[in-house]
């Protein structure tokens, strides 16, 4: 049987030519005796080469997380930065608009009770604090800042609400208070619990004011409200009579003429009935009252000074 014949086959690049060895009988018995521990050797280098790379693509994948969470943190705490800043003006506005409605504005005390809370932890309490300590510590201190920022701006949105309504009420208070002369003329009787009436000539209440004026002047609503009467009333004469809410009523009477019907919604200044004589009374004027939670009060404490009747 031929004896087996090795080549060898060198090739230094693909665009140069290959060159031919033999081996002879003893060489190709010391390439088998070396084989194993070539082949080991190889595979061994390729296997190190390998993980080599393996680790090196590794590292750039986490190099590249590392950045963009680096980017992703930095952009929160701007934005934090920002809606701290805007809290802040919030606040201030808070406080006068509190001070507007009579309120007292919330102390700084108030505004850092409370900060934190379950569900922070602490930076250990992060996956990775053992491996990324600086980073575990940035993420908590985002989470804690966006944790306050989130109780300040609840708190300052129940405040705004609780000053809101408090000027709704006040305002509404203040549109429903008796506060102008109902007509043009000048007071010819005052607030009394005991006077000489005019006709009969006997001590007697005198629950309002009489307002001389010439008959078929323009009587208005003291403030808003809703007219509760529009009727005749004995002695009265013919009589408009205003709920206000808030406790406050208004009566006018001795009136020529009546305008405005019961049911009807009224505002401050808004013609109600014109001037007259009717009822018991000696010359055209209107008669005025004014009560709180039914009780009779002295018209004339209730009329301010240069207030516009519109």
């Amino acid at each position: 049987m031929a004896q087996d014949k090795w080549t060898l086959l060198v090739m230094r690049g693909l665009d140069q030519p290959a060159k031919q060895y033999s081996l002879s009988p003893l060489l190709r018995k010391l390439t088998v005796a070396v084989g194993v521990t070539s082949a080991a050797v190889v595979v061994l280098s390729a296997t190190v080469i390998g993980f080599g790379i393996l680790n090196q693509s590794q590292l750039l994948d986490t190099e590249e997380r590392n950045s963009t969470l680096e980017a992703g943190l930095a952009q929160l705490q701007a934005q934090i930065a920002n809606l701290e800043a805007t809290l802040d003006r919030v606040a201030e506005d808070d406080a006068h608009f509190r001070s507007l409605a009579g309120l007292e504005t919330i102390s700084p005390e108030v505004m850092e009770v409370g900060v934190g809370g379950p569900g922070i932890g602490t930076p250990e309490s992060l996956p990775f604090s053992e491996t990324d300590s600086e980073t575990a510590m940035r993420i908590y201190s985002a989470v804690h800042d966006l944790s306050e920022l989130e109780r300040r701006a609840k708190l300052l949105s129940e405040s705004l609400t609780e000053a809101t309504d408090s000027v709704r009420n006040h305002r509404e208070l203040l549109e429903s208070t008796p506060s102008i002369l109902p007509t043009e003329g000048w007071i010819s009787s005052g607030f009394s619990e005991s006077r000489v009436h005019p006709l009969h000539h006997l001590p007697m209440p005198h629950l309002g004011i009489d307002i001389s004026a010439p008959a078929g002047t323009p009587i208005v609503a003291a403030a808003k409200g809703r007219v509760t009467r529009s009727s005749w009333v004995v002695g009265y004469g013919l009589t408009i009579e205003i709920d206000h809410g808030f406790g406050y009523t208004t009566l006018y009477s001795h009136a020529s003429e009546l305008v405005v019907q019961a049911g009807e919604t009224v505002t401050r200044g808004q013609v109600i009935a014109k001037v007259g004589s009717t009822g018991t009374a000696t010359a055209p004027n209107l008669h005025y009252e004014v009560k709180v939670d039914g009780i009779a009060q002295d018209p004339y404490r209730f009329i301010l000074p240069n207030i516009s009747r519109n």
